[in-house]
């Protein structure tokens, strides 16, 4: 009989899909698995998902997985779980542990008062000395006060707080505990003290005894319960470690754990993150400040809202049954295209934007259209629109931090040969991919392997289980155009921002 192989599960509730994947002790996938999700829009700007839908979708993903590595041929002996997911999004329960409503999402942007009233009682010397961020909509604070202000009758239900990631926990283990990577996304938690920031709590009236525990990316925070581990395919008392944020769990999968190293994710939305050993918060909080799931470190991120998702919108006006393979067509076309798609400039903020404006009423736009533009001209344009988006955020990152010697990409904008070489072309960066795995699923198998003993250490994980498969280099005659270009984006949003306040 085959000796089992020691495994971890990753599982990333993300907002499209929840995705789940077994990695063994060396590194190799051995089965994953993908369920897509839809996202509800009750009214415009709000964007919601009902927990018990994430807990359907990560049963039915972890058991697809796990099946999947068995059907290879593999007797897997599971030894930990990681869990990662969508930052931001509330999940409110009451005493007996159930969903009060659906919830609101980082992407929901109906918190708009909420974000004044917190500015005004903390101003912003206050939340860069304590949250280090700016109260922003996605995050989850305003959420509460949302939920206080506008249905007084489920908040008088409300008895705990929780991230999307620790739902599933929730429900895997019945234990309320969440970890500082994730923490740091609610505008509740001090990033400097990596703990709740009674401070903040107090001055909003937010008891802080609707916050879960805050435990290490990789301390044991459980054991999966015997009825929830019924149908799952893996075993009662397995353990769970804290895992992390998406975006923290996605810097592991791809290795980006120590200064030096950013990371380049091109997903629904698009994040550039870059590791920092000490805090740095920006002045004007045009980048975020987040607790790294490594220990001792932190990092900077930018982000933009609308980055895959810009090129979903064009595809499904342009080939709306088409499915993903609508995608390689789409971008087989645009690469045929030269760079700056024909004079045609592309404004990425069709849900309002974050990074660098922190603009929830900033809208989309092309800017330079003629007759003779053509779709690949149309993709192109949104393609090289939000790696221009991404670039502020670059240098942003290169104010802060300093040089950036590689950009390691993950997410959609890592699987296109176009996506990959427009980021080499635009930041003047050579770009890497990395394998086996990638992602923040990686990446929380990674941290359930260091839970439970595999490893000493996230980098000593990272540097056993990853290696570079591709090094894509800019080139240096695309560098120059696009610097001429991306000089014409920057003057875009302030050209036009005075539209976005016109009422039709």
């Amino acid at each position: 009989m085959a000796k089992p192989i020691h495994a971890f599960l990753g599982v990333d509730v993300g907002t499209s899909a929840v995705k789940a994947v077994v990695v063994g002790v060396d590194g190799r996938m051995l089965g994953e698995a993908r369920f897509e999700q839809v996202v509800d829009s009750p009214r415009p700007a709000w964007t919601e998902q009902h927990p018990d839908i994430w807990w359907q979708s990560s049963r039915a993903a972890i058991s697809s997985a796990m099946e999947t590595a068995r059907l290879e041929g593999h007797t897997i002996e599971l030894r930990g779980v990681g869990l990662t997911g969508q930052m931001h999004s509330a999940v409110f329960l009451d005493s007996a542990g159930q969903v009060i409503r659906p919830a609101p999402l980082w992407s929901d942007a109906r918190t708009a008062p909420q974000c004044r009233e917190i500015t005004d009682k903390l101003g912003q010397s206050g939340l860069h000395d304590t949250v280090g961020n700016l109260a922003l909509e996605g995050f989850t604070a305003p959420k509460i006060l949302w939920l206080r202000q506008s249905e007084p009758a489920n908040y008088a239900r409300l008895k705990h707080v929780m991230l999307a990631k620790d739902y599933v926990r929730y429900r895997l283990t019945g234990e309320l505990a969440t970890d500082p990577s994730d923490a740091a996304g609610t505008l509740l938690f001090d990033v400097r003290r990596r703990r709740w920031s009674r401070e903040v709590a107090e001055a909003l009236e937010i008891s802080v005894d609707l916050l879960p525990e805050v435990v290490g990316s990789t301390d044991v925070s459980g054991i999966v319960g015997a009825g929830a581990a019924e149908g799952l395919g893996i075993p009662a008392s397995t353990p769970i470690v804290g895992g992390a944020a998406d975006n923290a769990a996605g810097a592991v999968g791809s290795g980006v754990v120590e200064v030096g190293r950013v990371l380049s994710s091109i997903g629904t939305s698009g994040t550039l993150l870059a590791p920092i050993d000490r805090v740095r918060v920006d002045d004007r909080m045009r980048l975020h400040t987040f607790c790294h799931c490594v220990p001792d470190m932190w990092y900077l991120m930018g982000v933009i809202l609308s980055a895959g998702n810009s090129l979903r919108w064009l595809r499904n006006i342009l080939l709306p049954s088409g499915g993903d393979d609508a995608y390689t067509t789409l971008t087989s076309e645009a690469a045929t295209v030269p760079p700056g798609a024909e004079g045609l400039l592309f404004l990425p903020y069709l849900t309002g934007e974050r990074t660098p404006h922190n603009d929830p009423s900033a809208r989309g736009a092309f800017s330079g259209l003629h007759l003779g533009h053509t779709r690949a001209d149309l993709v192109r344009a949104v393609m090289e629109g939000v790696c221009f988006a991404m670039h502020d955020s670059l240098e942003l990152v290169r104010e802060l931090h300093g040089p950036v010697p590689e950009i390691r990409a993950i997410g959609g904008g890592s699987r296109s040969d176009l996506w990959l070489q427009l980021q080499a072309d635009i930041y003047s960066v050579p770009v890497v991919t990395v394998g086996p795995g990638s992602g923040p699923a990686y990446g929380a198998a990674a941290l359930a392997a260091v839970g439970t003993g595999a490893f000493g250490s996230i980098a000593e994980a990272t540097d056993a289980w990853l290696h570079i498969e591709r090094t894509i280099e800019p080139n240096p005659e695309r560098v120059r155009v696009y610097d001429d270009i991306y000089g014409a984006f920057k003057e875009l949003y302030p050209a036009i921002k005075p539209t976005f306040s016109r009422k039709t």
